[in-house]
């Protein structure tokens, strides 16, 4: 399509400005993308109280499945970019792929309590699987599609912030799952509240996550040229392409700046996450669960609302005023700042000082997937005048969210480790002063170190406003708007 043509037919113009029901949409995919995840971290806790797992055993179940999506994410993104249909690149994998999550996420869940030990692990470590192919085939496409949405630098920006507090209401959410399967007035036992909780979360993820398949416009593909096909007769040649397509993506800078900074912020935050619990049962209230009551829980809802509500509205209005780059930069400083004050929020004497922190530390996650998002889109259109058609929107999505699974996998690991060297005894009512100096220590200089190395790593960062509308009107004087 020549630019004349696009000009003359607005309709095959990717719009500057997403209409507000395109951004509700996404929005309600992001709040399925982060809600799935969220309770599935939280009824893991139940496979070892209410289903007799070992907790080995149920380590493996956590971290095999992450193993078999560093294979499907990839093999996902490339499908994906090079899909022909009436309906788009993206779209009707989002909608098939949002009701095959919530379904077998359901299954995965309908275990016995009575079965054997044997029979459970397996049980769930199949249908995880499952669970993962169905998960792959609406997170890889969605992810890609927000890229595609717009093509102006700071819209991009603005979709992911209003994406990213729409996704923030489900760790708002997520923390009370543990509240009420455990609470026996709502149920019997914890198996059933695992059981009946799990069939509410795949009815809503089925709901919302079909919306962005349904009204969200992504680029018009069927003038896009170079897609390799797809069949069973080149599957070979197809899994050559893909590991051609990662190689390429690793051959983009900035892209491989935008992923290590996410390695380490994300990493950093993963590792220490649960630490908050063990520190507000064992420092504030001395072991004493029933003192303890929600704090826990009102701490993550209120991080996640001040996300949501304060930060990413500020991390915006700098990335508009100040460049992405700058506004990332600014965020990361904000969020140790606000690391280094939980020394003084967690205090035995006052409970209420825990919120204290929250708005300063809040700026790291927050600026994180607002603005690392909207980057990876810009790097889409870099990639595309370097290395032609089709655009890897899909590849690119695929292994950017690839390095943060890798991340909050090591994060489980090294967080027990880190536990572990502590002198944590999971066996004592109460902890020693020293174990407790110690973790919290750790929960200050963990996330605030991998943050500093992000700002580093981000640091001569280069695709700036300017170079990427000079990358853009490159691109439309090359193949006109899409």
């Amino acid at each position: 399509m020549s630019q004349t043509e696009a000009t003359a037919n607005p309709s095959n113009v990717v719009r500057a400005d997403v209409p507000i029901k395109q951004k509700g949409a996404y929005g309600a995919g992001t709040l399925t993308l982060n809600l799935l995840p969220g309770a599935l971290g939280v009824f893991s806790f139940f496979l070892i109280t209410a289903f007799g797992i070992d907790p080995f055993l149920a380590g493996l179940l956590g971290g095999l499945p992450r193993l078999f999506d560093a294979l499907t994410d990839p093999i996902m993104g490339f499908i994906t970019d090079n899909t022909k249909s009436r309906w788009g690149r993206r779209r009707p994998y989002i909608v098939v792929g949002a009701i095959l999550s919530g379904v077998f996420f359901a299954l995965l869940w309908q275990l016995d309590p009575e079965a054997s030990q044997a029979y459970n692990f397996w049980y769930f470590l199949i249908f995880s699987l499952i669970f993962t192919i169905g998960n792959t085939m609406f997170a890889t496409p969605f992810v890609a599609l927000g890229y595609e949405m717009t093509s102006d630098y700071n819209e991009r920006t603005r979709l992911m912030a209003f994406a990213q507090t729409m996704g923030q209401i489900a760790w708002m959410i997520v923390p009370w799952f543990w509240v009420m399967i455990a609470d026996p007035e709502l149920f019997d036992s914890q198996a059933q509240g695992v059981r009946t909780l799990s069939l509410y979360v795949a009815g809503a993820c089925i709901v919302l996550g079909i919306l962005p398949g349904l009204f969200c416009k992504g680029i018009d593909s069927n003038k896009m040229e170079n897609r390799a096909e797809i069949s069973f007769a080149t599957i070979w040649t197809n899994l050559a392409a893909v590991f051609s397509g990662i190689k390429k993506v690793f051959k983009n800078g900035p892209f491989v700046r935008l992923c290590s900074a996410t390695f380490l912020v994300f990493n950093g935050f993963q590792l220490v996450a649960s630490f908050s619990f063990f520190i507000i049962v064992f420092h504030m209230f001395d072991g004493d669960y029933g003192a303890t009551g929600s704090w826990p829980a009102w701490f993550s809802t209120i991080s996640a609302i001040t996300t949501a509500f304060l930060v990413i509205p500020i991390i915006t209005w700098m990335a508009n005023k100040w460049g992405k780059r700058n506004a990332f930069v600014i965020s990361t400083m904000i969020s140790i700042v606000g690391y280094a004050l939980k020394w003084w929020g967690f205090d035995p004497s006052n409970p209420w000082m825990i919120f204290m922190p929250i708005p300063l530390m809040s700026f790291g996650i927050g600026g994180l997937f607002t603005l690392m998002m909207s980057m990876t889109a810009d790097v889409c259109d870099m990639d595309e005048l370097d290395n032609g058609m089709p655009r890897r929107e899909g590849t690119f999505g695929a292994i950017y969210w690839l390095m943060v699974k890798l991340g909050q996998a090591l994060a489980l690991i090294l967080g027990g480790l880190v536990i572990k060297l502590v002198g944590f005894d999971p066996g004592a009512a109460s902890q020693s002063a020293e174990t407790m100096i110690n973790l919290r220590l750790a929960d200050i200089i963990i996330p605030a170190s991998t943050a500093a190395l992000a700002i580093l790593v981000m640091w001569n960062y280069d695709l700036t406003e300017e170079k990427a509308r000079a990358i853009k009107a490159k691109l439309v004087s090359l193949r006109g708007e899409l």
